[in-house]
Protein backbone atom coordinates (compact mmCIF):
# COMPACT_ATOMS: atom_id res chain seq x y z
CA UNK A 1 0.00 0.00 0.00
CA UNK A 2 2.72 2.11 0.89
CA UNK A 3 4.53 1.64 -2.23
CA UNK A 4 1.12 2.43 -4.37
CA UNK A 5 1.11 5.52 -2.37
CA UNK A 6 4.63 6.83 -3.50
CA UNK A 7 4.22 6.11 -7.32
CA UNK A 8 1.25 8.14 -6.96
CA UNK A 9 2.43 10.63 -5.89
CA UNK A 10 5.74 10.53 -7.76
CA UNK A 11 3.15 10.72 -10.86
CA UNK A 12 1.74 14.04 -9.81
CA UNK A 13 -1.23 12.76 -7.54
CA UNK A 14 -1.99 13.94 -4.11
CA UNK A 15 -3.34 10.83 -2.26
CA UNK A 16 -5.69 11.17 0.72
CA UNK A 17 -7.01 8.64 3.23
CA UNK A 18 -10.68 8.06 3.19
CA UNK A 19 -11.87 6.08 5.71
CA UNK A 20 -15.32 4.71 7.22
CA UNK A 21 -13.51 5.09 10.52
CA UNK A 22 -12.65 7.54 12.79
CA UNK A 23 -10.79 10.58 11.16
CA UNK A 24 -9.80 11.97 14.51
CA UNK A 25 -8.06 7.99 15.38
CA UNK A 26 -6.32 7.77 11.87
CA UNK A 27 -5.14 11.25 11.48
CA UNK A 28 -2.29 11.00 14.97
CA UNK A 29 -1.21 7.79 13.12
CA UNK A 30 -1.39 8.35 9.46
CA UNK A 31 1.67 10.52 8.54
CA UNK A 32 3.89 8.07 10.42
CA UNK A 33 2.51 5.37 9.17
CA UNK A 34 1.62 6.05 5.33
CA UNK A 35 3.23 9.74 5.13
CA UNK A 36 -0.14 11.21 4.55
CA UNK A 37 -0.33 13.93 7.07
CA UNK A 38 -3.60 14.70 9.03
CA UNK A 39 -5.17 17.56 6.79
CA UNK A 40 -5.54 14.80 3.92
CA UNK A 41 -7.82 12.13 6.26
CA UNK A 42 -11.27 11.97 5.76
CA UNK A 43 -13.13 9.75 7.67
CA UNK A 44 -15.99 9.42 9.99
CA UNK A 45 -16.54 11.98 12.90
CA UNK A 46 -18.47 12.07 16.68
CA UNK A 47 -19.88 15.51 16.12
CA UNK A 48 -17.65 18.05 18.02
CA UNK A 49 -18.65 21.80 20.11
CA UNK A 50 -17.30 24.71 20.56
CA UNK A 51 -17.43 25.94 24.40
CA UNK A 52 -15.43 29.28 25.95
CA UNK A 53 -16.10 28.16 29.88
CA UNK A 54 -14.42 30.24 32.30
CA UNK A 55 -12.42 32.29 29.47
CA UNK A 56 -10.94 28.82 28.16
CA UNK A 57 -11.38 27.93 24.79
CA UNK A 58 -12.37 24.25 24.16
CA UNK A 59 -13.68 21.39 21.86
CA UNK A 60 -15.86 18.96 23.09
CA UNK A 61 -16.80 15.59 21.67
CA UNK A 62 -20.58 15.15 21.46
CA UNK A 63 -22.08 11.65 22.13
CA UNK A 64 -23.60 10.94 18.71
CA UNK A 65 -21.82 10.64 15.30
CA UNK A 66 -21.70 14.03 12.91
CA UNK A 67 -21.51 11.45 9.63
CA UNK A 68 -20.72 8.17 8.79
CA UNK A 69 -18.24 8.60 5.63
CA UNK A 70 -19.27 5.19 4.33
CA UNK A 71 -21.26 3.79 1.13
CA UNK A 72 -22.96 6.65 -1.27
CA UNK A 73 -21.90 9.60 1.35
CA UNK A 74 -17.95 8.97 0.91
CA UNK A 75 -17.86 10.65 -2.70
CA UNK A 76 -20.05 13.45 -1.29
CA UNK A 77 -17.19 13.82 1.39
CA UNK A 78 -14.71 13.59 -0.41
CA UNK A 79 -15.46 16.42 -3.14
CA UNK A 80 -16.87 18.66 -0.09
CA UNK A 81 -13.42 18.60 1.55
CA UNK A 82 -10.98 18.33 -1.35
CA UNK A 83 -13.41 20.17 -3.86
CA UNK A 84 -12.03 17.24 -6.84
CA UNK A 85 -13.62 14.00 -7.90
CA UNK A 86 -11.81 11.01 -6.64
CA UNK A 87 -10.32 8.69 -9.68
CA UNK A 88 -9.82 5.75 -7.35
CA UNK A 89 -12.77 4.88 -4.61
CA UNK A 90 -12.33 1.30 -4.02
CA UNK A 91 -9.36 -0.97 -4.57
CA UNK A 92 -8.13 -4.05 -3.46
CA UNK A 93 -5.11 -4.69 -1.93
CA UNK A 94 -3.90 -8.06 -0.71
CA UNK A 95 -2.15 -7.98 2.48
CA UNK A 96 0.41 -10.81 1.98
CA UNK A 97 3.35 -10.19 3.17
CA UNK A 98 4.43 -10.93 6.77
CA UNK A 99 7.69 -9.39 7.02
CA UNK A 100 6.37 -5.44 6.40
CA UNK A 101 2.79 -5.85 7.22
CA UNK A 102 0.31 -8.26 8.89
CA UNK A 103 -0.49 -11.03 6.25
CA UNK A 104 -4.48 -11.39 6.26
CA UNK A 105 -4.23 -14.66 3.92
CA UNK A 106 -2.07 -16.45 6.49
CA UNK A 107 -4.19 -14.93 9.71
CA UNK A 108 -7.14 -17.15 9.08
CA UNK A 109 -5.62 -20.21 8.02
CA UNK A 110 -5.12 -18.65 4.54
CA UNK A 111 -9.34 -18.65 4.11
CA UNK A 112 -9.30 -14.68 4.15
CA UNK A 113 -9.86 -12.84 1.22
CA UNK A 114 -11.67 -9.29 0.27
CA UNK A 115 -14.66 -10.10 -1.89
CA UNK A 116 -15.06 -6.59 -3.82
CA UNK A 117 -13.21 -3.91 -5.55
CA UNK A 118 -13.74 -1.32 -8.31
CA UNK A 119 -11.24 1.04 -9.33
CA UNK A 120 -12.75 4.10 -11.61
CA UNK A 121 -14.45 7.40 -10.73
CA UNK A 122 -17.72 7.43 -9.22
Amino acid sequence: MIELLRYLEANGFVTYIASGGDRDFMRPVAENMYGIPPERIIGSALGIAYSADGGQSILLYKGAMDFFDDGPEKPVRIWSRIGRRPIALRLLLLHDDAEREFDYTAGAGGRWRSRTSRIGPW
